[in-house]
């Protein structure tokens, strides 16, 4: 464990941001139920934060090889910060969208700024440790946030002064740690043809995962408040669905190691199918259910874009990793704008059944061109394929790979 001492400081700045970023998306869609926003005005606040953090994503290279690392995430982090304290003084749907936009563009910088900075100070013999250490701490904060809200409640200025407060304390581990900041990025290419080209499933996969689980992230709480949970349920709701997505993640990922990848997505596409068909029918039926149900709807389909990066990754030459990493983030990010509207669109208008209804019809459209998929091109051969966890870290949703010094690049 002597290689994660040096990043303890990062991990807790990590630790810190991203439980209040996880606080601040449940809270908006209760805050703004309850301030009789409908779940369309939520959903449209949820892709404000979307298309934030697709512009972050596209301009943060440029940030980071103009005033590195530390200046990048100050600056971020005081913009986050200061929307959120403005969120709380200005309650109106138009400006909170703006605001959320604003925030996306920080999150998404901020992200990209502590993963890349991580992931240039480890080796190739640590580095699936260390990442596996990250996505726990990742899990911890984001679970641990959700109950922030039914302790504290949601009226008032509170969650959004703990969301601020989390924001400028991020700031405090970075600021004292290693004083080596990593090499600035090379430029990364974004050629969003050249990604379908390389692998059109990956990017209709991706697209999918944006359109059904930025939705849940977004909507999930109106949806369990409209079945008529109290506000520790739906915090437990939401936890469910996270941890979830933690538990199938490795074991999906081996057997899609030893198999042809495509099966393990076409397994994991039916149980998010099933599921979210359960949660629809079940919706309201019993309190239990419908969290142990979110639970395994978690568990197949948040593994989803990993499968569908490290299938993309399996077709991509060498020099082609951060472009596969851009592309895929951005079309992850579209179908992210557009899936929080549609699915809020649905709920209001025809009650939360629609809700994972919504999620199993993305899914049934994504199976199907799985399928077709597989009857056009063959499988790539488990022996001709890059490690698991390297696939992983090359095509990781808030580029991994941004700081890798020129040295490291070109060893790889």
């Amino acid at each position: 464990m002597s290689h994660i001492r040096p990043l303890v400081p990062l991990l807790v700045t990590a630790g810190i941001l991203i439980g209040g970023n996880g606080l601040q998306g449940t809270y908006i869609a209760l805050r703004g139920t309850a301030e009789g926003f409908s779940p369309t005005v939520i959903g449209m606040i949820g892709a404000g934060y979307s298309v934030g953090f697709a512009v972050g994503c596209i301009y943060v290279t440029r940030l980071l090889r103009s005033i590195g690392h530390i200046r990048t995430f100050a600056a971020m982090a005081a913009i986050g910060a200061s929307c959120s304290i403005v969120m709380a003084q200005v309650i109106d749907p138009v400006a909170w969208a703006f605001l959320r936009f604003l925030i996306g563009i920080a999150v998404a910088s901020l992200f990209a700024t502590v993963e890349s900075w991580i992931n240039a100070k480890v080796t190739n013999e640590n580095r699936a440790r260390t990442l596996s250490i990250y996505r726990f701490v990742d899990l911890g904060s984001v679970t641990f946030a959700q109950y922030l809200i039914p302790t504290i409640g949601i009226e008032g200025q509170a969650i959004f002064a703990i969301i601020s407060i989390a924001m400028t304390l991020s700031l405090v581990p970075i600021s004292v740690a290693d004083k080596s900041s990593p090499a600035p990025p090379d430029a990364v290419a974004f050629d969003l043809k050249a990604v379908w080209q390389i692998s059109p499933l990956a990017v209709v996969g991706v697209v999918a995962v944006g359109l059904s689980m930025a939705a849940f992230r977004n909507i999930g709480p109106v949806y369990a408040h409209e079945i008529g949970m109290d506000i520790t349920s739906i915090a437990t709701f939401m936890s469910a669905g996270i941890i979830g997505g933690v538990v199938l993640q490795y074991p999906l990922g081996v057997y899609s190691d030893k198999l042809d990848r495509r099966r393990v997505i076409v397994w994991a596409t039916i149980g998010s199918i099933l599921t979210g068909g359960y949660l629809s029918f079940g919706a309201g039926s019993s309190e239990t259910a419908n969290i142990i149900a979110v639970f395994l709807f978690g568990a197949f389909s948040m593994p989803l874009y990993s499968l569908c990066s490290a299938h993309g990754n399996d077709h991509a030459q060498p020099g082609q990793y951060a472009l596969v990493a851009a592309g895929l983030l951005f079309f992850w990010s579209v179908g992210a704008i557009v899936g929080p509207l549609l699915a809020a669109t649905l709920l209001q208008y025809y009650g939360p059944r629609a809700f994972f209804a919504y999620t199993s019809f993305i899914f049934v459209g994504f199976l199907i061109f799985t399928l077709m998929r597989m009857g056009v091109r063959p499988p790539v051969p488990p022996s001709e394929r890059r490690s698991r966890f390297r696939a992983l870290l090359r095509t990781s949703a808030y580029f991994n790979r941004l700081a890798a010094p020129p040295e490291k690049d070109r060893r790889d």
